[in-house]
Order: C-alpha cells, then sequence, then structure tokens
C-alpha cells in the first residue's frame, strides 16, 4: 500500500433505506458493515458519510431522473419515512465528528461542492466504503479518480445488490485503473494507517 498521505474516508450511503426492508434494500451490507464500523469508529474525524436524497416528488428532479423516480414512486419524500434517509444506526452516532455530505445523484462530485472542500483540506488519497459497488460506489470512484485523487476502495467494505454486477465492477477498477486505484482489505488499510 505504501505511505497514505492526507486521507478521507468516503463512506458512500449506508443508509437505512437501503440497510432495511424497503425496495432498495442491499442484503450484502449487513455483511460489510463491520469493517465500515471499524474504519469509521477509529478514524471518525476523517470519515465523510454521503447520503442519497430522493426528491420530495418525481417531477422535482430533471430529464430522466423523472423517469427514474416515476418508476421508484414509493422512495420519494413524498411516500418514504424521513428517519430513513439517515446512517444506519451503528454509525449515526460518529457524527460529529464523522461528516454528513448529502447529494441528489449517484456521484458526489456533480454538484461541486465536495471537491473544494477536501482541496481546502489538502486532501489527496480518498479510501471508499459502502454501496452499491456497481452504482454509488463505482461513480464515486471514478469521480475521484478523474479529479485526480488517489483512490483506495476496501474490497470486503463495499457490496451491492446484485453479486454479478458487484464482482464484475470491482474487476473492471481493479483492471483499468490500477495505476490510480488499490483494491485492498479493511485489516490491510488499517494496520498501514494505525
Amino acid at each position: 500500500m505504501g505511505e497514505v498521505g492526507e486521507w478521507r474516508h468516503l463512506c458512500v450511503d449506508v443508509q437505512r433505506m437501503f440497510a432495511e426492508d424497503t425496495p432498495w434494500h442491499v442484503p450484502w451490507m449487513a455483511r460489510v458493515s463491520p469493517q465500515i464500523e471499524e474504519l469509521a469508529g477509529r478514524h471518525p474525524s476523517r470519515t465523510i458519510f454521503t447520503r442519497f436524497l430522493p426528491p420530495e416528488r418525481a417531477d422535482d428532479m430533471p430529464g430522466k431522473w423523472r423517469d427514474y423516480y416515476r418508476k421508484w414512486w414509493m422512495m420519494t419524500g413524498e411516500h418514504l419515512p424521513r428517519d430513513l434517509i439517515d446512517l444506519a444506526s451503528s454509525l449515526a452516532a460518529l457524527v460529529p465528528p464523522a461528516r454528513y455530505f448529502d447529494k441528489r445523484t449517484y456521484s458526489p462530485w456533480i454538484d461541486g461542492r465536495l471537491h473544494p472542500i477536501l482541496q481546502s483540506e489538502r486532501v489527496d488519497t480518498l479510501v471508499v466504503t459502502g454501496g452499491e459497488t456497481d452504482v454509488c460506489v463505482l461513480a464515486t470512484t471514478l469521480g475521484a479518480i478523474d479529479l485526480g485523487y488517489r483512490v483506495i476502495v476496501l474490497k470486503d467494505a463495499v457490496c451491492s445488490g446484485a453479486d454479478e454486477t458487484h464482482d464484475a465492477s470491482l474487476e473492471l477498477l481493479h483492471d483499468r485503473f490500477s495505476v490510480q486505484l488499490e483494491l485492498i482489505e479493511t485489516e490491510e488499510f488499517l494496520r498501514g494507517v494505525g
């Protein structure tokens, strides 16, 4: 792994609406939660939890997002209990010193707020965990690579609702982005940073 530099843990969308019994439930989240809890618990001040926030109504979103939320109408704000957007309960107590970063799209980079925050803190390395590997984690990771960050994806701390595309996403990241990205286990990362 080598020297890590100034790093932040970007924990992607480990929220109740994915951890609990909803149409967006990700069963694997329970399996990766111990690793996420260990990293965030040891380094809460370096942890940023992204939260995917559905709109109040489908028509509040632009373009094809309207169609997306017409399909998933039950996950819009007018139907979804508000507390389901919260972090999984095992992580919520870490805020503060951990932080939230709310987003309306798969990627946290689209609205332009996150990168300047990280740059002001001189962050050069992002450690990515959370879900889903083949959607929001992938969008987060590719955006971080585009912005020039060193990216470390903890392969035992990311999850998806679809095994095949989870595996394919990790293979893609490993094979095509090996200069800019490392795939390692949580324990190896924690050993390297103390």
